[in-house]
């Protein structure tokens, strides 16, 4: 069993790696940002999402982490047991702060990607209604049935058969 000193250094730790790396994920999603509003390099794109997609993934394992100490000193691992264990382990009251910066951060990080999200709808938008005036043809819609299989909907059925 660690020590009290001992938690609160891994906490530190913790919230100092989160910080920095929410930051990075910020920075990211804005260039993402830019890369949709050019909207001219795919390639450019793809390259941004990859580097996303890793920073997602270190922030994952610290989540993992923390929740592991969290286990480990008997907290819940939602943001409650965090609460109750930065007020067990830091009587300073230094990591509250942190942690309050962390889910500013975080909360920008969001509000970025669901812009981010919005502009890619937008531009799958364009680029089928592109589609569908070049061929002709409209995308059909997806529809469920009784058992919840996936199929799709033609746009005329025949309704009646020779008799």
């Amino acid at each position: 069993m660690k020590t009290v000193a001992e938690i609160r250094q891994a906490l530190t730790r913790l919230l100092h790696e989160e910080r920095r790396l929410l930051q990075q994920l910020e920075t990211l999603l804005v260039k993402e940002k830019a890369l949709l509003l050019q909207d001219d390099s795919p390639e450019l794109l793809e390259e941004a999402a990859q580097i996303r997609q890793e920073c997602m993934v270190s922030l994952l394992n610290l989540q993992d982490e923390r929740h592991g100490i969290l286990r480990m000193t008997g907290f819940s691992t939602d943001n409650a047991g965090l609460a109750s264990l930065i007020k067990a382990c830091d009587p300073d009251r230094s990591l509250p702060p942190q942690w309050a910066e962390c889910a500013e951060i975080a909360k920008r990080c969001r509000d970025l990607n669901d812009h981010n999200g919005a502009l890619v709808t937008t531009r799958m938008r364009r680029i089928q209604g592109v589609l569908e005036m070049l061929t002709g043809a409209r995308a059909e819609k997806v529809v469920y049935g009784r058992q919840a299989e996936q199929g799709f909907r033609s746009r005329g059925a025949v309704v009646a058969a020779e008799a």
